[in-house]
């Protein structure tokens, strides 16, 4: 068992990532306005993304380069439309994460502000990324994935008993239902673009355990990948338990949000749980932001890099302080708009989803990835099929729009 978590990494990497806004938040909120009637939703959208999620640890493994490098080998104006798309929305799923994990923090130690919160966390976090780098990471995301997916799936357990369960589907067909509906798969389990950051740390990982393999590659990643589609089902499903009917609805401010979040998880637990849950959502949280803080740099670094054919020593630090410095910019400044950015990069990140998904595709069926490595013709359908699904779903989405 030793063993097996030491070969573990990405994979929690990448559930730390993903479990965040769009498990915390859009999750439980698609429970509590919806019940269960968009499971359908939160399943095909993970179905829909797997293949081109995969492809990402699948390719660095067998190369030991990132996809971004793959990019730049089908040419260069993909890594150049990448580092455009990452340039405008970074700042903005940042912020996202980071107000969330202030409002708990707010919570939990019950005194100062939601500025003050999020100044303290980002500090943090940056001393932890500047200290610690990969591998304080690595470690710390096994601890937090494996005790979250404990609680959640507990919590639930003792909430079945004491609520009704109605599976009836839904499928919204009102603007904001739409609009809810679309922000709730784009960040579900994740955007497509952290399949890159996956990638990325992948190649660090070998860097620490030259002996790990393509199979314990991929075996990492579905580890981690199924992992949050179970803490998904499982904020969902608190939401419809215990918020569905009940006449409540979740606030946007990020402290009350946070109060009626682990209120929930309370009502199910008891209150002798509230200093429990209050951490372990306090961690997640944490856990999202720093991987989300590092994340983005590392693209940030590599893709200017490929971009301009030189190597930036301190690149890294460069963007991560740039990242700090917009994301503190855009919470101090346009606090009041906070809604309407998070709403475009969670759009951003759907409607872009094709873009990741034929480029992942292209790279990793291409001459530059060994044949042991390619996908399956089964594998390639699946794709195919999905790269459908996600241009439909966007075009779809354009369409009401306009």
């Amino acid at each position: 068992m030793k063993l097996t978590l030491k070969k573990l990494g990405p994979g929690f990497l990448f559930a730390g990532a993903a479990i965040g806004v769009s498990h915390l938040v859009q999750s439980t909120r698609a429970g509590a306005d919806f019940g269960f009637g968009l499971v359908w939703a939160l399943l095909l959208i993970n179905a829909v993304k797997y293949p081109f999620f995969e492809f990402g640890p699948r390719y660095a493994a067998a190369t030991g380069e990132s996809l971004l490098q793959g990019y730049h080998k089908i040419g260069k104006p993909v890594v150049v439309a990448y580092f455009i798309l990452t340039f405008a929305t970074m700042f903005t799923i940042q912020i996202a994460v980071t107000i969330v994990t202030a409002g708990i923090a707010m919570f939990l130690f019950g005194s100062g502000s939601i500025v003050l919160w999020t100044a303290i966390i980002t500090g943090i976090c940056f001393c932890i990324l500047s200290i610690g780098r990969f591998k304080f990471l690595d470690t710390l995301m096994k601890i937090i994935v494996i005790c979250l997916t404990i609680s959640t799936v507990v919590a639930v357990g003792l909430a079945l008993p004491e609520n009704p369960v109605n599976l009836a589907q839904t499928f919204p067909i009102e603007t904001a239902s739409i609009a809810f509906l679309i922000a709730f798969m784009g960040w579900m389990p994740a955007p497509l673009d952290i399949s890159i950051w996956q990638s990325i740390w992948t190649v660090e990982k070998k860097k620490l355990d030259p002996s790990i393999t393509p199979k314990n590659s991929r075996f990492d990643f579905n580890v981690g990948y199924v992992t949050t589609i179970i803490i998904a089902i499982g904020f969902l499903s608190l939401g419809a338990l215990v918020m569905f009917n009940s006449g409540q609805g979740f606030s946007n401010k990020g402290d009350e949000f946070a109060n009626q979040l682990i209120s929930m998880y309370t009502s199910s637990l008891g209150e002798g749980a509230m200093i429990i849950i209050a951490v372990a959502a306090l961690t997640t949280m944490l856990s999202t932001t720093l991987t989300t803080l590092d994340g983005s740099p590392r693209v940030m670094k590599s893709s200017s890099e490929l971009i301009t054919g030189r190597s930036y020593k301190r690149g890294y630090l460069f963007w991560l302080l740039i990242l700090i410095a917009g994301t503190l910019s855009i919470f101090f400044f346009l606090l009041s708009e906070m809604k309407t950015l998070i709403d475009i990069a969670t759009i951003l990140s759907f409607i872009t989803a094709p873009f990741y998904a034929i480029f992942n595709y292209k790279v990793i069926t291409s001459t530059h990835t060994p044949k042991s490595a390619q996908p399956s013709k089964f594998m390639r359908v699946y794709s195919l099929i999905s790269i459908s699904i996600l241009v439909v779903f966007s075009g779809w989405y354009l369409f009401t729009l306009l």
